[in-house]
């Protein structure tokens, strides 16, 4: 009994990468959407990322000493990890204290009341954005109109997300061709439209996509199906009605289904082990995001179907499985 193995929740997998490694590397991917949104939004992105950081470090820091009386582990980059997607999914000119609440909830609830890194069954930054919506509807849909640099944080000028225009208009009986202020897919391709900071540059988050790639900390397949998913699904619906339905294209530049596929669904703790589990789990959190976008209540969809399908990880994992090693083989199959 002097020496005692301490076995890690599964899934065990070997690689060349420490968790301090892929962490940072996420990190590194993001940079290139975090450098856009300064841009476009100024002051705003930069205090809301720094204070969303700090208080998910801090949080982190603090339950763990003081509450769970277990070593801090805010050097492996988790925690920095979750303050910068959660700045990524909220408005550029939220207030502090809503942003330390939603840190609060993302590191507390979302994370460590499950046991920490690698036993949450969730995203936890995305716990904390979902909680966010639902208690501050007025702050957390007030999005900054991105005007560069000049843009301030209190007192930027808001206006409604494309996604929120469409909507609105096609619950008023209007045509998608003839609303006004919708922009074009290059001007949405760049970013030049309101929403949180991690929804305005598709060419942005693709280079991180490109980069985690290159690295090898994510495969191809949620981002790949998930938003194949979305592109068929909105394209069916566009030809049968254009000017209800917005096009593929609009759907997966505006919104959060970039930041999603890429960054949040491809989590490796809250997402499915195999290639074919990942390929159920994206296809379903695509069909969900349309859904709610198309007929439920919210204009977006993407942190609620990727929250949903969080849950049905576990299933996946049970009951789409790889072939065992040395498994019999019948029929030649």
């Amino acid at each position: 009994m002097d020496r005692l193995l301490h076995v890690a929740p599964s899934p065990h997998i070997a690689g060349e990468y420490s968790v301090k490694k892929i962490m940072f590397g996420v990190i590194l991917a993001l940079l290139p959407a975090f450098a856009t949104s300064i841009y476009y939004f100024g002051m705003g992105a930069l205090i809301v990322t720094l204070t969303a950081i700090i208080s998910c470090v801090a949080f982190e820091y603090l339950i763990q000493k003081f509450i769970l009386k277990t070593t801090p582990k805010i050097s492996d980059g988790s925690a920095i990890l979750t303050g910068l997607l959660l700045a990524f999914n909220v408005p550029s000119n939220l207030p502090i204290g809503i942003i330390i609440i939603g840190a609060l909830v993302s590191i507390g609830i979302g994370k460590l009341s499950f046991g920490g890194l690698g036993q949450n069954p969730f995203n936890p930054a995305l716990v904390g954005r979902v909680f966010l919506l639902i208690s501050f509807p007025v702050q957390m849909t007030s999005w900054p109109v991105p005007k560069g640099f000049a843009t301030g944080y209190a007192d930027a000028i808001t206006g409604a997300t494309p996604l929120a225009l469409v909507k609105e208009g096609v619950g008023n009986g209007e045509k998608i061709s003839e609303m006004i202020g919708i922009p074009q897919h290059m001007e949405l391709f760049y970013g030049h439209m309101g929403g949180s900071m991690g929804e305005v540059s598709a060419i942005a988050l693709l280079l991180g996509f490109a980069f985690m790639l290159y690295r090898k900390i994510i495969t191809w397949h949620i981002p790949v199906f998930l938003i194949g998913t979305i592109f068929a699904f909105t394209g069916i619906l566009n030809l049968t009605n254009p000017e209800k339905f917005a096009d593929p294209l609009f759907h997966i530049l505006t919104g959060g289904v970039m930041l999603g596929a890429i960054f949040m669904a491809t989590d490796m703790v809250t997402s499915p082990m195999n290639p074919k589990g990942m390929a159920v789990f994206a296809i379903g959190i695509g069909i969900i995001t349309v859904l709610i976008r198309i007929f439920g209540a919210y204009p977006e969809g993407i942190s609620f179907a990727i929250l949903i399908m969080n849950a049905f990880v576990p299933i996946i994992n049970r009951y789409i499985k790889p072939k065992r090693f040395g498994e019999e083989v019948k029929n030649g199959k």
